[in-house]
């Protein structure tokens, strides 16, 4: 039987630890479990605990932890992905399946056809969020790293991110198999609008390769999941 799988934002270690309140909430209100149950934690750290819970309260739970053992590998193949920013369900979807698929960075581009502009106060909202989304999507497909949610930047603030590969997704371009294999790969992705051609230009300068993934153009949150499928598949752990 699968064990109940949760991330736990602080240190885990064998032995005995009252879980925060948060986490405390969602086992005991939301999925009602009890004492007795047997629980898998990880705490971002690459491992993983299994325990039992021994208290559930409304608002405490404590678990006794008796087993750690290694997590998921990550994958070889280092991907930061600079995701133009879209609106809502489309963000949200485009950092879930990147999470499933083994990103390692994740920036959310502001560019000059974004739809979406954030002010300080939305910004730190929008980041919390994802990163909960990120948390979620470990929790179901296993890993046990959470990958780094960066606040949004500014295209010309990004484009300097180091990589041995860096490549930009464009309809009229070379497919990602003319590359050799690279270790660190930066992949950009423009959003609803696509990217200018002075911007797409200005990449090209900064050493980013154009490469496309095939005669139809995809949307914004299809082509994470596409090149990251593919990239993983030419040079990662697919």
């Amino acid at each position: 039987m699968r064990l109940s799988r949760f991330f736990i934002d602080a240190p885990l270690s064998l032995g005995q630890h009252a879980l925060p309140e948060s986490s405390a909430h969602y086992i005991s209100r939301v999925l009602r479990l009890c004492a007795g149950s047997a629980v898998q934690l990880f705490d971002g750290s690459g491992s993983e605990f299994r325990g039992v819970l021994t208290d559930v309260g409304k608002k405490s739970v404590v678990v006794q932890l008796h087993e750690q053992r290694p997590g998921m590998a990550e994958s070889a193949l280092r991907i930061h992905l600079g995701q133009g920013l879209s609106r809502g369900e489309r963000m949200d979807w485009a950092i879930q399946k990147a999470t499933e698929l083994g990103v390692a960075q994740i920036t959310p581009i502001v560019s000059e056809r974004c739809e979406v502009r954030l002010n300080d106060e939305r910004a730190d909202k929008r980041l919390a969020h994802w990163r909960q989304i990120a948390i979620s999507a470990c929790e179901q497909c296993g890993r046990s790293v959470l990958p780094v949610i960066h606040a949004p930047r500014s295209l010309d603030g990004w484009l300097n991110v180091e990589a041995e590969l860096k490549l930009v997704l464009h309809p009229v371009a070379a497919p990602l198999t003319s590359h050799a294999r690279p270790q660190t790969l930066a992949f950009l992705i423009g959003p609803e609008g696509g990217l200018s051609d002075d911007e797409l230009e200005r990449a090209g300068a900064a050493g980013f390769n154009a490469a496309r993934l095939g005669p139809r153009v995809l949307r914004t949150e299809t082509a994470p999941v596409v090149a990251l499928s593919v990239a993983q598949q030419l040079w990662g752990d697919f």
